[in-house]
């Protein structure tokens, strides 16, 4: 399962830093413009201290230490030394209370604008995409390049601000000692450069395994009674050791590449200090050059060093925070299948700022027009489809497993949009009105109703947010909600529990279809929502499917027949084409098909109800 789920990851293949993405990550961060000219200019004044200070040791030992210098002098200089303390304390507290700003709104930001791609993005991003994946760009992903780009990034603007500065005095007071300290640089491009190729490739590794991780604690936790009904504990237990296996393989792996790497630094900053020790001593010892300045290049030479370590430290953490951004972007910039013309934008707004106020009425006249449809094009599966229905027709589709049911319904909700061909709401191609009008005016029962954490009053308002405490209870008295509801030790304030775990699977459909019904949808779609509860709660939901769909426009997915022997048409589907078309009186006398299905179904559930009565 693991491999198979990594090649669900997207593959990032670049092995150097990513010039375009890290633009994309800065224009991001330039949004928060004000406060990063304000850490630049604090990690300038960090700078310009932290290369004055060696200076001042230089003029004190040389002209107070080893020269004469003048008591009054001495005050001054104290004067002005504990001036540039109280400064680099001042900076200090600055850059980390702007810093932990940026990070802390940055990482918002971020967050915001997945939250509102993933309201955007259609239904097929989900249909292929595992939760971890998106849990784990929206929480670790965004905390890394939050991080690097707050913390880590100010210190590498302040690291070559040093270098600069120390650079430049060096090569002012003594240009061959200077020279000394500046050799290691090349050497140090060229490592870092072989090390950061090998680091970022463990580190996407790192980061592919995580989203694994995070899907695979997510789903076990999800399915925790499946598992244990399965006995299957042992064998998730094994692929979460596999996954954490894994990742703490490739994570050693890179960290014993930033293991080798340090030591390398530190040994080049080594050589640098004693080749200074040794031609500035000799310097000293002749007279050509003052002790002072020896001690200021022996202390540059070390801050110059502490830079040199802090940007290769942040190399190999740009790597992981490259690995993340890589994801992070990707969903960013991931586009919808199914949009809005701009013209439609113009009219009808959009999924997030929509105009409700100027939604046409729909009446519920569909037709599906020379509709051609396929998730893979080597395998088609709807072929020319053409289907007219009227408003208020129930529609039963009925068909084997991958025959095109749920496709259909799939492509009127526009979850889908034809490949070829269009499909009509009351005359006109549902592309030329807005996502958001057709999905207003749907009322859509799953099989598997998902509730939300909360009471169930709040759930049946999902459908209607302004509905009244009074409309809730007439949605719920529609649907033969109301009973059990009372029954309950809160009633509609009881709490369902996550995904309505408190909550049998009848009565969480029957509250999903309270937040149907209070929506007052012109096109009802219904699928399989009585597939998986028992004969007794099936005719409840029987009795509220009947009351819902009176003057609607319907589609009924069907599994149990005896559930749409009521609808006005019951279309057979099998390979994406309608084989037989009537209502159930007229497709029993042809004998065909649905004769066949509806016959041995019916056989079966009579035997089954024998045996328990003769149990």
């Amino acid at each position: 399962m693991s491999t198979a789920n990594l090649n669900h990851e997207e593959e990032f293949n670049t092995d150097s830093f990513d010039i375009s993405l890290w633009k994309k990550i800065f224009k991001l961060l330039w949004e928060h413009k004000r406060l990063l000219i304000i850490l630049f200019t604090i990690n300038i004044g960090v700078a310009v201290v932290d290369v004055a200070f060696p200076y001042l040791n230089k003029y004190a030992i040389d002209h107070f230490v080893m020269g004469s210098g003048k008591e009054d002098s001495v005050v001054l200089f104290i004067v002005l030394f504990v001036g540039f303390v109280v400064w680099q304390g001042i900076n200090i507290f600055a850059f980390f209370h702007v810093a932990g700003s940026i990070e802390m709104n940055f990482a918002y930001e971020i967050r915001m604008k997945i939250m509102r791609k993933l309201q955007e993005l259609s239904y097929a991003y989900y249909d292929k995409t595992p939760n971890g994946r998106i849990m784990a760009r929206m929480t670790s992903d965004v905390n890394h390049i939050a991080e690097i780009m707050s913390w880590s990034l100010m210190d590498l603007f302040w690291g070559s601000t040093v270098m600069i500065g120390v650079t430049i005095v060096m090569l002012i007071v003594n240009w061959k000692l200077a020279l000394i300290v500046l050799v290691i640089v090349p050497i140090l491009a060229y490592i870092s450069s072989w090390f950061q190729i090998r680091i970022l490739k463990n580190y996407r590794e790192v980061r592919k395994v995580n989203s694994l991780i995070t899907g695979s604690f997510s789903e076990g936790i999800s399915g925790a009674k499946t598992t244990k009904t399965l006995v299957l504990e042992q064998n998730n237990y094994q692929e979460f050791i596999n996954l954490t296996g894994s990742m703490r393989h490739r994570s050693i792996k890179a960290a014993l590449l930033n293991a080798i790497f340090m030591p390398l630094v530190l040994g080049l900053g080594a050589v640098s200090l004693a080749g200074i020790l040794w031609y500035g001593g000799h310097q000293v010892l002749i007279k050509s050059l003052e002790f002072g300045t020896l001690m200021m290049f022996t202390q540059y030479s070390s801050q110059f060093l502490e830079p040199l370590r802090q940007i290769a430290r942040l190399m190999a953490e740009l790597q992981l925070a490259q690995a993340s951004a890589e994801r992070v972007i990707s969903l960013l910039e991931e586009e919808p299948k199914v949009y809005d013309s701009d013209e439609v934008i113009a009219k009808y707004g959009t999924i997030l700022d929509p105009k409700p106020a100027i939604y046409e009425k729909i009446n519920g006249n569909i037709e599906f027009k020379h509709v051609y449809f396929h998730y893979n094009p080597q395998e088609p599966i709807l072929t020319d489809f053409n289907l007219k229905v009227k408003a208020g027709q129930t529609i039963a589709l009925v068909g084997e497993t991958g025959s095109g049911k749920s496709t259909i319904v799939n492509m009127l909700c526009r979850f889908y949009e034809p490949i070829k061909g269009k499909i009509l709401i009351d005359g006109i191609d549902y592309r030329q009105r807005s996502i958001g009008w057709l999905h207003e005016n749907l009322g859509y029962v799953l099989q598997s109703p998902h509730l939300f954490a909360g009471t169930i009053k709040d759930n049946i308002r999902y459908g209607k947010l302004d509905a009244t405490d009074e409309e809730i209870i007439a949605a719920a008295k529609y649907v033969n909600a109301h009973e059990f509801i009372m029954k309950m030790e809160n009633g509609y304030d009881s709490d369902v529990g996550e995904g309505g775990g408190r909550l049998s699977t009848g009565e969480k459909q029957l509250i999903s279809f309270a937040r149907a019904v209070i929506r007052q949808p012109a096109i009802f779609i219904l699928d399989e929502a009585t597939s998986s509860i028992d004969t007794e709660t099936e005719q409840i939901i029987q009795h509220a499917i009947e009351t819902l769909l009176k003057g609607k426009t319907s589609f009924v997915i069907a599994h149990r027949l005896s559930t749409i022997v009521s609808a006005d048409r019951i279309l057979v589907i099998r390979k994406g084409k309608v084989i037989e078309d009537g209502d159930h009186d007229a497709l029993m006398q042809r004998k065909g098909y649905y004769y066949r299905l509806y016959t041995n179904q019916f056989n079966e559930e009579l035997s089954d109800r024998l045996l328990k009565i003769d149990k």
